[in-house]
């Protein structure tokens, strides 16, 4: 598909989802699933220049490939976002895999238990036949869900609607109350009042059906049948008020006012920080001791800030036997473990230290990986300062950008590896 397309589908300016295809009629295939905040808007930018650099050559094939296109439109970024897991698990499009398990990816789950609970859960901690992560029988699955960020923040959205336990541990109910169970198997009970104070934001005392019919609406959420929710929702408040029970009938109502007005921001500023947003630059390092203690950090910079809040250490573990103080072998295990994170937002570009053989190295590796992101590498002299850049203008960042990655990975890499080392000293006999 070619921009000059585009013009035949009038994409609006509103939250939605969208779908790249292939071929027609029956024939027709799901290449793509993805949501937006502006259909408009997201949906031009497969289109830049820089496409390769910034989502990498996978996208930029399925975007070649593609000769359609379709769309649907939400009233929220929330709705978008739900609606967009429920059409990847329905199409299973080999793009939205990134090369990647989609075990790797978070789903959604309401356990199957007397008092439903709500949780995250990776992929690869499921048993899909049977319904099933470990022990814990499940009811519903939801997803996968590309962004482990954004489904958080998306169950802490819907949790202000329909309030749900999403404890650790099951809930067990008596005398009408919800409780929680603590360690032991001690049997801790909480009355509604405190059951109030965990969910937050929520006005009234919940028994067991009330809060099932909240685990009703949060599957029918999850699922991407918001429309059916709403309908029922409307229903609910009929049967409410047929019984004059117009405190229910009030709370529902808000329920419906919220669905359409709730106030997804944190989802809007993640995916304007993706596409809008300066540079975010990825910078690796790391530190050993005559290949003791080895440690591999991974820091943050966006729009010249340090983000520490996404910040990582790394344990190097020496894969394939290789030596802890081979410093090419802890970058590509680093980076390789890295990248088997695609919940993690990935960056503009990356920063490694050293010189051209460090560069390579991560290079040969992505492509490996079939991950499109640019490598930059930050030289030092005899004195450890930086004395020059390569690739900072392939990779669209400048060097005062470049040097400020590579001097807080630096920086972080030796405050861990002297926590590290200090912490084996104090085992020492």
């Amino acid at each position: 598909m070619e921009r000059a397309q585009l013009l035949k589908y009038d994409l609006p300016d509103c939250p939605g989802v969208y779908l790249f295809t292939k071929g027609k009629g029956k024939a027709k295939k799901i290449l793509y699933v993805g949501k937006a905040t502006s259909l408009r808007d997201r949906v031009r930018s497969y289109f830049d220049d820089d496409l390769i650099a910034t989502r990498g050559p996978r996208l930029v094939d399925m975007v070649t490939q593609s000769d359609g296109l379709m769309h649907e439109t939400t009233p929220t970024v929330l709705e978008a976002l739900v609606r967009e897991a429920a059409l990847i698990r329905e199409h299973d499009p080999k793009a939205n895999a990134m090369g990647k398990d989609d075990k790797t990816f978070l789903h959604a789950v309401i356990t199957d238990e007397e008092i439903p609970r709500v949780l995250a859960i990776r992929g690869k901690d499921i048993d899909f036949k049977n319904k099933m992560s470990g022990l814990l029988k499940l009811k519903d699955i939801y997803g996968p869900f590309p962004s482990g960020y954004q489904l958080r923040e998306a169950l802490r959205l819907i949790r202000r609607i329909f309030p749900f336990y999403d404890t650790p541990r099951p809930i067990i109910t008596e005398k009408g109350l919800l409780g929680r169970r603590v360690d032991g198997g001690n049997k801790h009970l909480q009355a509604n009042v405190e059951f109030n104070r965990q969910i937050g934001q929520y006005p009234r005392d919940m028994n067991r059906a009330q809060y099932l019919r909240s685990i009703r609406n949060v599957s029918l959420f999850l699922s991407g049948r918001v429309k059916a929710l709403r309908v029922q929702l409307r229903r609910d408040m009929k049967v409410a008020i047929k019984n004059e029970d117009f405190e229910d009938a009030a709370v529902i109502n808000r329920q419906l006012f919220s669905l359409d007005h709730i106030q997804d921001v944190s989802l809007i500023k993640d995916e304007f920080r993706k596409e809008e947003s300066g540079p975010r630059i990825e910078a690796y390092d790391t530190a050993h001791l005559a290949g003791t203690n080895a440690i591999g950090v991974m820091t943050v910079i966006e729009n010249g800030t340090p983000l520490k809040s996404d910040y990582r250490t790394f344990k190097i573990r020496g894969v394939g036997g290789k030596s802890l103080n081979n410093d090419i072998a802890s970058l590509k295990e680093i980076l390789s473990r890295r990248m088997g994170h695609p919940e993690w937002q990935y960056p503009k570009a990356i920063v490694v230290d050293g010189g051209k053989t460090h560069k390579k190295a991560a290079e040969e590796l992505l492509k490996e990986l079939g991950i499109g992101i640019p490598v930059a590498a930050v030289v030092k002299d005899e004195k450890h300062r930086p004395r020059e850049v390569l690739g900072g203008m392939r990779a669209h960042i400048t060097d005062a950008d470049a040097v400020l990655a590579n001097s807080e990975a630096h920086r972080f890499s030796l405050a861990n590896h002297r926590k590290a080392r200090s912490r084996a000293m104090r085992k020492l006999p």
